[in-house]
């Protein structure tokens, strides 16, 4: 199985930049507290100083506040797109950035007091994000602007080596908007069926988004890149809840439990999948359990590099190519600030979950799991394995190092808010 290196976009998108994961990495939640990627190397940072373009093209939303040249700091030399993670809400925002330059569109906002949900939770009154909010008028939409960049992106720097961080925002919800916050131009194919508007609109995403990526590899194609190119496609999070959407319609979480926030298999497992045409064998299947903070140490290992000490993660390069001794995780680790406080480690097939802990001490309520042979997540061992409950607990406090804005004693006024 693989998963994402956390259950909400922030900490995921951190984990999978830095190799680290949620008890190392310095951006640890959605909420805008004072938290930002530090001096970590990153993926774009790694690939920069050996030469490469790097671009990020979409969604940035890694730690708040958002300086406008985040990406440029931790190793980009192109960004387009959003950077607040709020602002990426709106699929019809009236602006992006590229680089640092604020770029104007031509779509108009409802005032405030018109929005759906127009409250904003935040832990400091003075953070207002900018931009964020529900569409009047929607002409440029952000998914089809970033896919041309994309494009561009990859014709531009077609003769020397490149790394693309393409960040669709498809297929989250615009969570301003309650009831039919899945926003697409039209429903497409769609239109017809009889399902709530807002599943057409989930769906409709679910097939832009498809078709783009089939738009990119044929680009790859054309240029005569797709055999020395390896494009990993990959969700930061379960599927999500929100904008009116319900997971269970389409049974987005397959067999297993929960969603987005949750730290069972539905809000942690994703998608990955690895196109190399020539050098990842189609149709094969990794048999034991990694995460997105591999990511770091496997493009390393592919380009040549040494793998950075700071890493959580191993290469995955021995199972891509079926060549070489593959690394195993001893465990993996997560964390999650919002709704109470959640930590889950496992060291396959045993999994636990510990719910309502807002210190990280040891302290809340723990489950246990065998994911062999109980994949969905349904029988709690806890009470009849403690020895068992004891050791995972301790890999748990050994893997969650302290951070100073995050590991507070009392629950926060934004802990249950949807980001």
């Amino acid at each position: 199985g693989f998963y994402a290196g956390a259950t909400v976009c922030a900490p995921s998108r951190a984990a999978l930049l830095t190799g680290r994961h949620n008890g190392h990495a310095t951006v640890r939640g959605n909420q805008p507290f004072p938290q930002q990627l530090g001096n970590e190397t990153t993926i774009a940072s790694m690939l920069q100083k050996a030469g490469y373009a790097t671009g990020l093209i979409g969604k940035w939303g890694v730690g708040h506040p958002q300086p406008v040249g985040d990406p440029q700091r931790v190793g980009f030399s192109y960004s387009y797109g959003y950077l607040n993670m709020w602002h990426a809400h709106n699929f019809y925002p009236e602006f992006l950035y590229e680089d640092s330059q604020k770029v104007a569109l031509r779509n108009k906002l409802l005032p405030k007091a018109q929005w759906e949900n127009n409250s904003f939770v935040s832990d400091d009154p003075t953070y207002q994000p900018e931009g964020y909010g529900q569409a009047a008028e929607k002409i440029d939409y952000v998914p089809d602007l970033t896919e041309a960049k994309a494009i561009d992106f990859i014709d531009k720097h077609s003769k020397k080596p490149f790394f693309l961080f393409y960040t669709t925002t498809i297929p989250h919800a615009n969570n301003e908007i309650k009831t039919n916050g899945m926003e697409v131009p039209d429903f497409g194919i769609y239109a017809d069926k009889p399902w709530p508007a807002v599943e057409k609109g989930f769906a409709a995403a679910i097939s832009r988004l498809d078709a783009t990526v089939g738009r990119i590899l044929e680009h790859l194609r054309k240029q005569g890149l797709d055999s020395n190119t390896l494009v990993i496609f990959t969700s930061d999070n379960g599927p999500h809840e929100e904008g009116g959407h319900k997971a269970q319609y389409f049974a987005s979480s397959g067999p297993y439990r929960g969603t987005k926030r949750d730290l069972y298999e539905g809000g942690l497992r994703v998608p990955m999948i690895a196109w190399w045409p020539g050098k990842v064998a189609q149709g094969g299947m990794a048999e034991k359990p990694f995460a997105q903070y591999d990511y770091l140490a496997t493009i390393a290992d592919m380009v040549g590099l040494s793998i950075p000490a700071q890493t959580d993660g191993v290469s995955l390069l021995p199972t891509l190519t079926g060549s070489g001794t593959q690394q195993q995780h001893d465990y993996l680790y997560w964390e999650f600030y919002e709704a109470g406080g959640r930590q889950s480690v496992l060291q396959y097939p045993w999994k636990l979950v510990k719910l309502n802990t807002t210190t990280f001490a040891n302290n809340g309520r723990y489950e246990l799991y065998n994911l062999a042979e109980d994949p969905a997540e349904k029988s709690n061992r806890a009470a009849t394995e403690p020895a068992r409950v004891e050791a995972l607990q301790k890999l748990m406090q050994q893997a969650h190092a302290p951070h100073p804005q995050m590991d507070i004693d009392k629950p926060r006024p934004g802990m249950g808010g949807k980001t």
